[in-house]
């Protein structure tokens, strides 16, 4: 069976461990996922047109986008008016959704506050961030 390819949109300063574990199953070969990241720390530039163009090439190439909500998914960043989103996390998703990428959401509190542009995204939720509900909402998202 082919690994999925899957966008992982988290924040990077508060969340990056998240997306670590992920890595981890990912060398696991009993967790068929394979996914493709990048944030806006690894591109090595500050140029918001730079990152857009480098989120967006990536999001391209996948087909599922998993997003990770943590506490601070969708608090407005303070360059939030050249990105044209409250955050990078919400520019993901929409840029996802107009790829026609299957959407995936997990929050790592049920009290967290999920990021504007999953509302009504048809988004499959994984009910806990755990190998075996992430595979189970990737799979249900498959057959949407």
């Amino acid at each position: 069976m082919a690994k999925k390819k899957v966008f992982v949109s988290f924040d990077y300063d508060n969340d990056k461990h998240y997306k670590f574990l992920l890595q981890a199953w990912d060398a696991n070969p009993e967790f068929d996922f394979y996914f493709s990241d990048l944030s806006s720390q690894e591109i090595n530039s500050w140029n918001i047109s730079t990152v857009k163009g480098s989120l967006t090439r990536k999001i391209n190439e996948a087909t599922y986008t998993l997003v990770i909500v943590g506490k601070e998914a969708n608090k407005i960043h303070k360059d939030y008016l050249e990105i044209g989103y409250r955050n990078w996390i919400n520019f993901e998703i929409a840029k996802s959704k107009q790829n026609g990428n299957k959407i995936v959401a997990v929050k790592l509190d049920k009290f967290y506050t999920s990021p504007s542009e999953i509302l009504g995204s048809g988004a499959e939720w994984a009910m806990s961030f755990g190998k075996d509900s992430i595979i189970k909402a990737l799979e249900t998202a498959s057959k949407k």
